[in-house]
């Protein structure tokens, strides 16, 4: 007779947040120790404004989520922990918007084709046709849904809903897209919706922020990644990115500059998301590099 196959080992990743507490670490790894699992990689943090306990854990086990789930039960309950588990490196779905710029898209798509990235996206939303051919590139559906005009803007916000359902989306990424969301949308999508822009706000506004910025001379630029809120480009950040520069730069170059740091920006805040390494604090992220 032929021995019974064991049950592949499988990698996992648990995220937990609980009033921060004697005992916590303890109970929880015990809790995986008595599935069998072996812990890859740890790291914590204890939040001293708000007293909370931020945890993510990566593990090795044959044991499934139901059973990981089990044996966590007790932990959670004694805790009141708010825990998350989900496997190493599994694909989340993201919806991206965008407009007219294709610098922050196309470095998605890209990083998404090369498998640097653990993202799926199943829909490309714009208010503009300019991104279409580059969806067309990398082969992701792509719809176009203008937002001006008397009820465009709430048809357009309809259809992010709509989206989100119909492909089980678990990220929407603003990736460029000049349109400001209602706070209706900003507290369905709270910590799961990401938007970056430049380092000028709230200085420089509106069009060409960079000549505006050339104009005063600015040192340095930069980006910002931030989950979006009903407080404009005012949410918790993620990442930012700063470069130094001089008067010897154009305002084409300046742009150039801050795209690519845009681009940089973006990517990391999506890949530490995608990896369970964003956990919300209050008004502000722990990030677990």
């Amino acid at each position: 007779m032929s021995s019974p196959t064991a049950s592949p080992t499988v990698e996992y990743v648990l995220t937990v947040v609980c009033e921060d507490r004697p005992g916590i670490v303890h109970a929880v790894t015990g809790a995986i120790v008595e599935v069998g699992g072996n812990i890859t990689e740890s790291r914590q943090f204890e939040s001293g404004a708000t007293q909370r306990f931020y945890m993510r854990l990566q593990l090795a086990t044959s044991a499934s989520p139901a059973e990981i789930a089990a044996a966590l039960a007790p932990v959670v309950e004694r805790f009141g922990i708010e825990h998350r588990l989900d496997e190493v490196a599994r694909p989340v779905r993201t919806l991206i918007l965008g407009s007219t710029a294709k610098h922050c898209v196309n470095d998605l798509l890209f990083q998404i084709d090369a498998g640097h990235l653990p993202i799926e996206v199943p829909l490309i939303l714009a208010n503009h046709p300019t991104l279409e051919p580059l969806a067309t590139f990398y082969g992701v559906p792509f719809e176009h849904l203008p937002t001006k005009g008397e009820g465009a803007k709430a048809a357009f916000e309809d259809r992010v809903r709509e989206a989100v359902v119909e492909h089980d989306v678990e990220l929407v990424v603003l990736a460029r897209y000049m349109q400001i969301l209602t706070p209706e949308l900003c507290e369905e999508f709270e910590g799961r919706c990401i938007n970056i822009h430049h380092s000028f706000l709230p200085g420089f506004k509106g069009a060409n922020p960079y000549r505006q910025a050339h104009a005063r001379g600015v040192k340095q630029i930069g980006a910002t990644a931030h989950f979006v809120t009903s407080d404009l480009d005012e949410g918790p950040i993620i990442e930012q990115d700063v470069i130094r520069v001089d008067h010897t730069r154009s305002p084409q170059e300046l742009m150039a500059i801050g795209q690519d740091a845009e681009v940089r920006t973006l990517r990391q805040a999506v890949t530490w998301f995608s990896q369970s390494r964003v956990l919300l604090d209050g008004t502000r992220t722990v990030i677990f590099r």
